[in-house]
Parts: C-alpha cells; sequence; structure tokens
C-alpha cells in the first residue's frame, strides 16, 4: 500500500507468493535457529488463501508472507514490476492488482485500502486494470467492486 502513496498505521510488510512449499515447517528451519518467530496457518478449503506465514524477530516489524492459491493470482505475480525498497528491488504489484487481491481478501480493511487506491490521478487507468481481469475472481469479489464503485 505505501509502494502506491497510502498511508497506514501498520508497519508490517506483506509478500506475496503462490509456492505452497512456503507452509512447510521444515521450509522454515534455518530461520527459527537465527531467532526468528515463524507462525505459519494453513487456510482451510473456504480460505481464499493457502495460508499465511508470519515472520517476527526482536524490535522488527513483521513480515507476512501471504500464499495465493489460484491461477490468477500467479498472473498477478507475472505481472509486477520491481520496485526498489529500503534499497531493495522486488516486484510490486501495480494498484489494479493489488485491488483484485483486496477484492478476494473481502474484508472492511480490504475495501478501505480500495477506496485508498482508487483516490489516485490514475484513478481511471486503474479501474480499467480491475475491470479488465475482473471476471477471474468469483461473483462476491464483482459484487463488493460494484458495491464500492457506485
Amino acid at each position: 500500500m505505501a509502494v502506491h502513496g497510502v498511508s497506514r498505521s501498520t508497519r508490517d510488510l506483506d509478500l506475496f507468493v503462490i509456492a505452497r512449499e512456503c507452509l512447510s515447517p521444515a521450509y522454515w528451519d534455518s530461520l527459527r535457529t537465527a531467532e526468528f518467530d515463524v507462525n505459519i496457518q494453513e487456510g482451510d478449503t473456504e480460505d481464499p488463501l493457502a495460508g499465511v506465514v508470519r515472520l517476527t524477530a526482536a524490535d522488527q516489524p513483521p513480515v507476512d508472507i501471504v500464499v495465493g492459491k489460484p491461477a490468477w493470482q500467479a498472473e498477478i505475480l507475472s505481472r509486477a514490476t520491481e520496485t526498489e525498497i529500503e534499497g531493495i528491488s522486488v516486484p510490486v504489484a501495480d494498484p489494479a492488482d493489488l485491488i483484485l487481491l483486496k477484492l478476494y481478501a473481502g474484508g472492511p480493511q480490504d475495501a478501505w485500502d480500495i477506496q485508498q487506491l482508487l483516490a489516485c490521478e490514475e484513478r481511471s487507468a486503474v479501474i480499467r486494470g480491475v475491470e479488465r481481469h475482473l471476471e477471474a475472481l468469483p461473483e462476491e469479489c464483482r459484487a463488493l467492486w460494484a458495491r464500492l464503485r457506485s
């Protein structure tokens, strides 16, 4: 959100991946020995995500590894562009793709985030970007989009 100019009170960093191996405790064994706490939450069949891994270390903001499920989410990763954040180059979803992910999550904070992302100078282009890929999302996501647009 911050990369796209939306200021929030949280300091955590969210990373989005499709790699389900992140949900295996063995994947994180080397970090656990380096004084990191690793909390793995696997999603169930009804969850829109495969799961979330929260990494925490003393005196550092947490890092959430959000593990996606559907194929359309992999397409978002393929469209991400490299952006430098605190000296590190990382792929970042554009505002339209971030809105698609927020629509899929569908919570109250996600709706607020969407409204903030739409309050930009490129609003028309962002809306076109969302609507270009909206059909890949479930009906309830499209209904939320319609409510937020009205």
